[in-house]
């Protein structure tokens, strides 16, 4: 992705939780972000645990996240917290995009951000359930 000048690491990167699992490698897309951003990483109104087992499991080192916090609260902190010259939110929904608007962020649709930085876009998986019982044929 061209950050538009040279590498000096003027921006903030924040991944919505959602957009970065359409990513298929997240870590690499993390790593690839460090050579072009100064603080990458992020937000999401899943809980924390949820956050965390993800960005675990793909061993993703990342400079903020939620916490607890929502994507709002949470994009209004960091760009408190980390001052750069551009904050840019990469998301995947309409909302996302109004929610960067609101927050003073730019926005970039993670399928333009794949295709600007060359990183491959999958279906996400679809999430699975454990108390739906439809479709089993098991279940009283």
């Amino acid at each position: 992705m061209d950050s538009g000048g040279d590498n000096s690491g003027t921006m903030t990167l924040a991944f919505e939780l959602d957009a970065l699992k359409q990513l298929q490698e997240p870590n690499n897309v993390f790593n690839d972000a460090r050579q072009w951003t100064k603080y990458v990483g992020v937000v999401s109104e899943q809980p924390t645990y949820v956050v965390t087992n993800f960005t675990r499991k793909e061993r993703i080192r990342q400079d903020f996240f939620s916490g607890p916090r929502g994507v709002k609260e949470s994009l209004e902190n960091v760009k408190r917290q980390f001052d750069t010259d551009r904050h840019v939110y990469v998301g995947s929904t309409e909302e996302d995009e109004s929610m960067a608007a609101e927050c003073g962020w730019e926005f970039l649709h993670v399928t333009d951000a794949a295709d600007a930085a060359g990183w491959v876009v999958v279906d996400p998986e679809p999430q699975e359930d454990p108390f739906d019982s439809s479709g089993r044929d098991d279940w009283p």
